[in-house]
């Protein structure tokens, strides 16, 4: 069974689906990951993320780049959003994708188009969301665990404008499938979050 998790940034879509794999024994790659080391690369290359051809070429990034602590950093964060908007860099990490999802036995991936271009078929979809002002607090609650030094406005203006692009963009851009169920986890805590999204995807596959 694929489980196709998507949402915007700190909606709680990782921590929903890390758990959904766990419960249903199923692996787990959290998509959002490969464009920040897309977009790490491109830092580190020194090149551009708003160039599609800087972007490009950082897709050969190595596999150990995804071990690095730094990818998720806010800066990685939004450096992925950037390079997220360029066709050429979907398509390179497509593939990947794609293998992850039709696995023997199927898996479950989070990210922001998952239910509606790399596993449209997947019988459970969920659209994970959240305001504002939870996903800010979220975020900043994690960057001060980690001592980053960080200001609310600051992570909520960043949240705002990494959704603008993802909603606006031509290519893939962030939008519920039809047949997903939304999950607003504003005012849901981790446990409450984690049992309702389990629910949805028990219904889903007692209906397949």
């Amino acid at each position: 069974m694929i489980i196709a998790v998507d949402g915007p940034t700190a909606s709680g879509k990782g921590t929903i689906a890390k758990a959904l794999a766990a419960h249903f024994g199923l692996p787990h790659l959290d998509t959002g990951l490969l464009y920040r080391a897309v977009g790490r690369q491109v830092a580190l290359n020194g090149g551009n993320p708003d160039d599609p051809a800087d972007a490009l070429v950082a897709c050969a990034f190595p596999d150990s780049l995804l071990d690095d602590p730094e990818l998720r950093s806010e800066a990685s964060g939004g450096l992925a959003s950037r390079v997220s908007l360029h066709p050429g860099v979907r398509q390179a990490l497509y593939e990947r994708q794609r293998a992850f999802a039709t696995q023997p036995g199927g898996a479950v991936l989070d990210g922001r188009d998952i239910g509606t271009v790399i596993a449209p078929e997947a019988p459970a979809k969920l659209f994970v969301v959240a305001s504002v002002s939870a996903r800010a607090e979220r975020r900043f609650k994690e960057m001060q665990a980690q001592g980053r030094a960080v200001a609310l406005a600051d992570i909520a203006a960043d949240l705002e404008a990494r959704d603008a692009r993802d909603r606006s963009r031509a290519e893939a851009p962030l939008v519920a499938a039809a047949d997903a169920v939304l999950l607003d986890t504003s005012d849901l805590n981790r446990d409450e979050a984690i049992a309702a999204a389990i629910a949805i995807v028990t219904k889903a596959a007692g209906s397949c």
